[in-house]
């Protein structure tokens, strides 16, 4: 006894849509078919108008939450931004331990705040080059590189490269880059190379954000020495803590010698579990150092954050409904909503600003 099956053209009319296929089956025993049975199934071509439809569905559901956004945002936006106008706001996204989700972080809060139609640049200073991939954007030695800005070989404008977002560039970064803290050590104002290499970008975007690498390194300095604040990163373990007790006594060297205007812009926490015991600890151990600096927006573990680099999108692309995806958007407010306060607003726009979204 055998099964057969064939794929043929349906000749059934009442049966089969036209287009579709249908699948003949047959049992056969003794050169006699006993039974059989068939059913359609699409056409390619139905097939691909099927998936054509489903993507044009999800990018319309990317499109209305987009827009939601930026009308959310747009209450407090311009009064936020306002003292700021002829200056963007630099922030170093840094820790010098590796795997707390510091591009995560800098990849997601930039498209967040594009996603409110605030111009936003970030630039990779991570040799390894996660925020450049993580974009969509090939890891190319022949592009104008955070490399070529650090040595003076390419004005900041020439390394812009556009992305998905309409109001987010990116410089890109590439391996090359590991040699520059060989190159500069005999350059002179090797600190300030960064700084003054963006600063005529900082009248054009309202936010540059810089994604360090897990190093206390030149890169690491050059990208706290041309920032406005630092935010911190960190899983809520005992290792963290640690690791972040010797990223604010750089701070401090910093202000004390190098850049005076450095400011924590907050601490956040990332890859979260807040059901444990240790995640509780760790947490109320942030909050007796930092004070308010701790970010009230929290990361939880998502699938979709680890995902979405591989498409090469930030999550509010990949999956703006994901938890990732909300969770950045409300660090991106909170921010936001931090910087209006510090420019005097009244708090009833941030609260009208929740009620719309």
């Amino acid at each position: 006894m055998r099964r057969m099956f064939r794929l043929e053209q349906s000749p059934l009319a009442s049966k089969s849509t036209p287009g579709e296929y249908c699948v003949q089956s047959s049992i056969s025993y003794s050169g006699q078919n006993h039974c059989r049975e068939s059913r359609s199934i699409p056409s390619p071509r139905m097939f691909r108008l099927e998936h054509s439809t489903t993507f044009a569905h999800q990018s319309n559901v990317v499109h209305n939450i987009l827009t939601l956004l930026r009308s959310a945002y747009r209450i407090m936006l311009p009064e936020a931004l306002a003292p700021r106008q002829s200056m963007g706001r630099v922030i170093a996204v840094a820790n010098q331990k590796g795997g707390v989700g510091k591009t995560t972080t800098a990849i997601n809060l930039a498209a967040s705040f594009a996603a409110a139609e605030v111009n936003t640049l970030l630039i990779d200073c991570d040799p390894q080059s996660n925020a450049t991939s993580g974009l969509g954007l090939l890891k190319d030695p022949e592009r104008v590189s955070t490399y070529h800005l650090l040595l003076g070989a390419a004005e900041a404008e020439e390394a812009l490269a556009t992305t998905e977002l309409e109001q987010l560039w990116l410089i890109p970064s590439h391996k090359n880059l590991i040699g520059a803290n060989l190159e500069l050590v005999e350059v002179d104002r090797r600190e300030y190379r960064l700084r003054d290499a963006i600063a005529p970008l900082r009248e054009r975007f309202q936010y540059i954000v810089l994604d360090c690498p897990p190093a206390l390194d030149l890169l690491t300095l050059n990208a706290l020495v041309a920032a406005d604040s630092v935010l911190i990163p960190m899983q809520a373990e005992y290792f963290a803590l640690e690791g972040i007790s010797e990223l604010m006594d750089t701070v401090e060297r910093i202000r004390a010698a190098l850049n005076p205007e450095l400011g924590i812009e907050g601490v956040v926490l990332t890859m979260l579990d807040e059901r444990t015991n240790l995640a509780q600890q760790v947490m109320a151990e942030l909050r007796n150092y930092f004070g308010d600096k701790v970010c009230a927006a929290t990361i939880p573990r998502n699938i979709r954050l680890a995902e979405a680099p591989s498409h090469g999108k930030p999550a509010l692309m990949y999956d703006p409904r994901s938890k990732g995806a909300e969770s950045y958007i409300r660090l991106a407010k909170e921010l936001l909503g931090r910087h209006l306060a510090a420019a005097g607003e009244p708090p009833s726009a941030s609260t009208e600003m929740d009620k719309t979204a």
